[in-house]
């Protein structure tokens, strides 16, 4: 397996490409000057796309990504009708979802052989709109409300339009502020980091009467911080033993394991990284955790590590200035 790592960095409009090499290393393959500044990213499902949020024109720039090495070579744009805060695709690579934090809306962009065509739909209204997130079944879109502690549920139609599921919402309690969210590789869970007080909502997606429940709530941060909580970005390894997000006061990604049906975490530990993480990721192979530094301006690499899942720091590298996302595609 060939994984590609893509950092994207606003402040000087880069996009670096990197090679992800064996041990853990990594070697620049790219760098590519963004037409704007760059934020969210997304691999389309198929591994041959990535789509780029691109600010102050509100656009999706589409990348065609080279079978060979992953390089990219833009091949189109479309406009969105809000500033990108975040990006995803359906499981099909049939419609790219834009969040919009600044408008407070959710669009659909339909994807036709890769390229981005005009917005669809769009559901405003969503004060703090902060990530749109396509459910295991490719039928719902869970959208965390930043400002509005919830959690809006739409199902997604055939043809690319949102509706209001049954129930059209789930509660965080007040100021948590849900912001992003990962699922459990078993399809039974889902887990939504709060920004503004620092925990992680466990979601049990369907439970035997239908209904959708926050079944744990843990604290992310040391018993010590009293510091503004701050966090940023979560993501589960591949095979849903451990868990890990990031806080941006503290510098810190926080260590979970996962129950082994998913309905339970435990923090392992806290791993000091780059300044300020407002993006990282894990590779393919669930053996890296890569995490970028929006004040630092490096990314460094760490092996996950034992049972607890803990990190060791393997290598650090200079990348554009404010890097804030990664992404990592495998072919």
């Amino acid at each position: 397996m060939k994984q590609t790592v893509y950092i994207a960095s606003p402040e000087s409009h880069q996009i670096h490409v990197w090679r992800l090499e064996d041990g853990g290393s990594l070697k620049l393959l790219q760098v590519v000057d963004a037409p704007g500044q760059v934020q969210p990213m997304v691999v389309s499902p198929d591994k041959g796309w990535l789509y780029v949020g691109v600010r102050p024109e509100f656009r999706v720039v589409a990348y065609r990504i080279a079978p060979d090495d992953g390089t990219l070579s833009e091949a189109g744009e479309a406009p969105l009708p809000g500033s990108p805060t975040h990006l995803s695709t359906d499981h099909e690579g049939r419609f790219l979802f834009c969040a919009s934090y600044n408008a407070g809306c959710v669009s659909v962009t339909p994807l036709k052989d890769g390229h981005p065509q005009p917005v669809i739909d769009k559901v405003e209204g969503l004060d703090g709109c902060h990530s749109a997130n396509i459910s295991p079944d490719n039928r719902t879109l869970w959208v965390p409300t930043l400002k509005q502690d919830r959690i809006c549920l739409f199902t997604l139609s055939d043809d690319g339009y949102l509706a209001p599921q049954e129930p059209a919402e789930v509660m965080t309690v007040e100021g948590a502020g849900p912001r992003h969210m990962a699922f459990h590789p078993n399809r039974q869970y889902a887990y939504c980091v709060n920004e503004l007080n620092g925990t992680v909502d466990v979601w049990e997606l369907r439970d035997p009467n239908g209904e959708i429940e926050c079944v744990q709530t843990l604290d992310m941060m040391p018993p010590d911080f009293a510091d503004t909580r701050w966090a940023a970005d979560i993501h589960i390894t591949p095979d849903g033993r451990h868990l890990y997000a990031c806080d941006r006061t503290a510098s810190i990604i926080t260590v979970f394991s996962v129950s082994e049906d998913g309905s339970v975490l435990s923090v392992e530990g806290y791993q000091p990284t780059e300044t300020q993480p407002r993006g990282f990721n894990i590779d393919h192979s669930g053996k890296y955790v890569i995490a970028a530094g929006q004040q630092s301006h490096h990314i460094a690499v760490y092996q996950i590590e034992g049972e607890q899942g803990l990190l060791k720091e393997q290598s650090r590298y200079a990348v554009g200035q404010g890097p804030m996302w990664v992404t990592i595609n495998a072919f």
